[in-house]
């Protein structure tokens, strides 16, 4: 393939990040050698590579999708490619000017009105004032916020300011469009409109890198896939080829809860394990799942549990419960396991993941994510199942209750 063929080409590129880990005073002897060091704490420096061994090309008029798990290097490469930091090793050339989705509403001030905004945002990502006059108004309409255009953004709802936040965004005419899990925003019909703009500017011509969890959205938008793990590129080939092959690396591999040190959270307290009570459930029968909640450190207050259920095949949360919402909490003061269940959840047949939260106050203590996957069999008693498309309607919050089966 000649050169004036590719649009994106990456050679060799790895990011690697320095990480300081300090080394705290653990004892009364520690702190005072500290203090008399000026209160300087030692440290160690560890090497994190990102990505690794990168190798990529991209034809112009391509729609690419990018998909992984948390932490595989996605949001990682699309700032290489997008040139907002330089790779650590490796070449990357790009052919066209790009337009960059990556953090909706970078560059909103506060204080200026949303008009003020629009041109303020459209320079930012690189749009000249004659392309903004051009645009304002597919802008304004696209956003729904007309009516508040000359009002302050501080006093926007936080939906309206992501409603006009993308609209600028999205009203780019690159060569090169790079974007990063940016459909998920506003209500759904909102979310509709965004996954319309996308297939507009996917049918373009024009070349675009997509970076998104929803699997029905990247079916629907993307041709090709790239699969990262790791920071390296696993497969890359046909959309429902390579999603199919990401479906089976997730579900090969067991959740281990007691890795916790990697995950989010204060670590007060930390969820253990996770399981279903079945591997596979009915679609209309209560889903229960037991937790295991320990406790390792010291701590007094009540804390609220918040548990969601994940669809896998179509990449979205599709129920959310708190404790709280029963003005149930629990005490952090011993270690707990606990049954939820989830009453009268009718789910379509499928793979789902479970979610784990927990948080005292508005400090979030553990985020298991998953926290341990289960099946809804396909025994549906209708003839014509739900359409993917329900996902767009929002979550469910069904009934639900939370027992104590055992504390220590």
């Amino acid at each position: 393939m000649s050169s004036s063929e590719l649009a994106i080409q990456a050679k060799n590129v790895a990011k690697s990040y320095r990480i300081i880990h300090e080394e705290k005073a653990t004892t009364l002897g520690e702190s005072l050698v500290q203090k008399v060091r000026r209160g300087k704490t030692r440290s160690v420096a560890e090497t994190f590579w990102a990505l690794k061994d990168i190798n990529l090309e991209i034809k112009k008029g391509e729609v690419v999708g990018i998909i992984g798990r948390n932490g595989a290097g996605k949001s990682t490469l699309l700032k290489l490619l997008s040139r907002i930091t330089a790779p650590t090793t490796g070449e990357i050339t790009i052919r066209g000017r790009v337009g960059s989705l990556l953090e909706v509403g970078t560059g909103f001030h506060p204080e200026l009105t949303g008009r003020e905004n629009v041109y303020l945002n459209g320079a930012i990502l690189g749009m000249s004032r004659k392309e903004i006059d051009d645009r304002f108004d597919a802008i304004v309409d696209f956003s729904g916020v007309e009516q508040f255009l000359d009002t302050p953004v501080k006093r926007y709802s936080s939906g309206m300011y992501i409603r006009l936040a993308f609209a600028v965004a999205a009203h780019l005419e690159p060569e090169i469009m790079i974007v990063d899990e940016v459909l998920a925003v506003g209500d759904a019909e909102f979310q509709k409109k965004c996954l319309q703009k996308m297939q507009d500017v996917a049918t373009s011509g024009r070349t675009v890198l997509f970076v998104s969890h929803n699997m029905a959205s990247i079916a629907t938008l993307c041709k090709r896939v790239i699969l990262l793990d790791k920071g390296t590129i696993r497969a890359y080939g046909p959309t429902e080829e390579i999603i199919d092959q990401y479906s089976s690396m997730v579900e090969s591999e067991a959740i281990d809860l007691s890795d916790y040190k990697r995950r989010v959270g204060t670590g007060d307290v930390r969820f253990s394990e996770a399981s279903p009570v079945k591997p596979v459930f009915d679609v209309g029968e209560d889903k229960v799942f037991r937790l295991r909640i320990d406790r390792h450190r010291p701590n007094t207050g009540e804390f609220k549990i918040m548990i969601g259920v994940h669809s896998d095949w179509g990449g979205c949360t599709v129920c959310w419960i708190e404790s709280s919402f029963d003005q149930l909490l629990f005490d952090t003061s011993s270690s707990m396991t606990v049954d939820v269940s989830l009453r009268n959840l009718w789910l379509k047949p499928g793979k789902y993941s479970m979610l784990a939260f927990a948080k005292f106050g508005d400090d979030l203590m553990d985020a298991a994510n998953p926290a341990c996957r289960f099946e809804v069999n396909d025994l549906f008693p209708y003839k014509q199942p739900a359409v993917d498309t329900t996902e767009l309607y929002g979550l469910v919050v069904c009934p639900f209750e939370f027992k104590v089966v055992e504390s220590a």
